[in-house]
């Protein structure tokens, strides 16, 4: 399976202590320059930045096409806009963006977009991640300030109150 990560999903998962969850559900994580330089240069003193920087089985590529509109203009960053554009090539298995506008864009092109609480959720359905741990992460990345809708707490919580 192969992915494609936007920002905010390794930072989120580095908080939790469970970025090697990428590598160990997906045969290739794709990161987009724009998103890595984000993470990385951008994010010398952020959470994640290390991390991510030390995980060599990310797999930094570029797209092959350029915006026809300026990314500003839709309301997206760099980031976002290449993670689409590398999307649109590569027909990944899931696109992963937390942020709100970039997943509509995303699905409105028909892109299998999931984010953290998907990763956190599909990690627990493989025997990856124990239910309580997902539930706890949920917490923990709210007390760190990741802000996260009120429906998609509720979503993670049934969801995870279902799963065996």
């Amino acid at each position: 399976m192969k992915v494609i990560v936007n920002a905010t999903p390794p930072i989120a998962l580095t908080i939790l202590g469970q970025l090697e969850l990428l590598r160990a559900m997906f045969d290739d994580v794709l990161v987009p320059p724009a998103v890595y330089e984000e993470v990385i240069a951008q994010g010398t003193e952020r959470i994640g930045a290390t991390a991510v920087a030390n995980a060599d089985w990310l797999q930094v590529v570029s797209p092959t096409v350029t915006p026809t509109i300026e990314p500003l203009l839709l309301g997206l960053d760099e980031g976002e806009m290449q993670v689409l554009l590398l999307a649109r090539e590569v027909q990944p298995d899931w696109v992963l963006i937390d942020e709100k506008l970039g997943r509509s864009v995303a699905k409105a092109m028909g892109l299998p977009v999931k984010g953290t609480l998907g990763v956190l959720l599909a990690a627990v359905l493989a025997e990856l991640l124990p239910k309580e741990q997902a539930l706890e992460g949920l917490q923990i990345l709210l007390a760190h300030g990741i802000w996260i809708a009120p429906h998609w707490c509720a979503w993670l919580e049934e969801k995870l109150s279902k799963a065996s």
